[in-house]
């Protein structure tokens, strides 16, 4: 695991820390970017690390994820993470520092390192947190991946939701993309991105928010735009607009008023592919 290279030392041990961006599903190794694999996430990676038989050890790790945070004792001597619940654990940045302000040394022990646990000098932990909490609340305000489109043109009007659409290349990739858009505090704001590329085909969760990029599996999805308007069609579009983290957008979709759109934006966006493929 990479060590994160921002660090602040705490006498027996240090601190770590790091933004990761998890491109959940992402052929990273085909050249699209991302971490891969696993659910699509990001967030901030505070480590603990120590000394151990003269070597650099990561005693604990914390992934202080936007979705499935969770961390690892000893990561090195254990294969294992405990999750979060979100409801009752709160930020995860917020609970890890607690963590580590109170129950530090007993963690240390619980991942193998006994010997560390004892040279811990709890003053020197408490006069670091305040400094280690703001820094890693500094760097994933900072680092947050996000990803800015284009509205598309035309975009169909369907109540509270409207559909941008438009005919996009990236790299050697492109092909149809609907941005579903809402109003958001007078601002429009882009809830979902379905982008049904030749290659790889994938749609975000909250662009502007947490920027979840999910990629289809290729070889079990034939036509993605197909795909895509299935899902439109088969009424699933306000359960990924709350999962995208506008839930009050979700329950005001008119949902007969959005079928009678989908036959307009199908049509168009079909329309545009044939004459303008990419």
């Amino acid at each position: 695991m990479e060590i994160g290279s921002v660090k602040i030392e705490a006498g027996a041990v240090t601190f770590a820390l790091h933004h990761r961006y998890l491109d959940g599903g992402a052929p990273h190794q085909q050249g699209a970017g991302g971490a891969g694999g696993g659910n699509a996430t990001q967030g901030m990676c505070i480590q603990v690390m120590g000394t151990a038989d003269g070597n650099e050890a990561e005693l604990l790790r914390f992934d202080c994820f936007d979705d499935d945070a969770h961390y690892h004792y000893g990561p090195e001597k254990h294969s294992g993470r405990i999750f979060l619940d979100p409801t009752v654990a709160g930020n995860p940045i917020g609970w890890t520092i607690k963590q580590i302000r109170s129950n530090l040394p007993a963690m240390v022990i619980k991942a193998g390192y006994p010997e560390i646990a004892d040279r811990i000098d709890p003053t020197i932990i408490s006069s670091k947190v305040g400094e280690l909490e703001t820094m890693a609340r500094e760097m994933d305000a900072k680092e947050h991946h996000f990803t800015r489109h284009q509205r598309g043109e035309p975009v169909i009007e369907a109540g509270n939701i409207r559909f941008g659409l438009e005919m996009r290349t990236v790299g050697n990739d492109g092909g149809p993309a609907i941005h579903l858009m809402a109003d958001i505090a007078d601002n429009e704001v882009e809830l979902i991105a379905f982008d049904a590329f030749r290659i790889f085909p994938h749609y975000h969760y909250g662009p502007r928010y947490k920027n979840e990029r999910i990629f289809l599996d290729t070889t079990l999805v034939g036509n993605s735009l197909d795909h895509f308007l299935d899902w439109f069609k088969d009424g699933r579009l306000p359960d990924m607009i709350a999962r995208a983290g506008y839930p009050t957008v979700a329950d005001n979709v008119d949902t007969v008023l959005l079928a009678d759109k989908l036959k307009e934006i199908e049509a168009t966006i079909k329309e545009m592919a044939i004459k303008d493929p990419r």
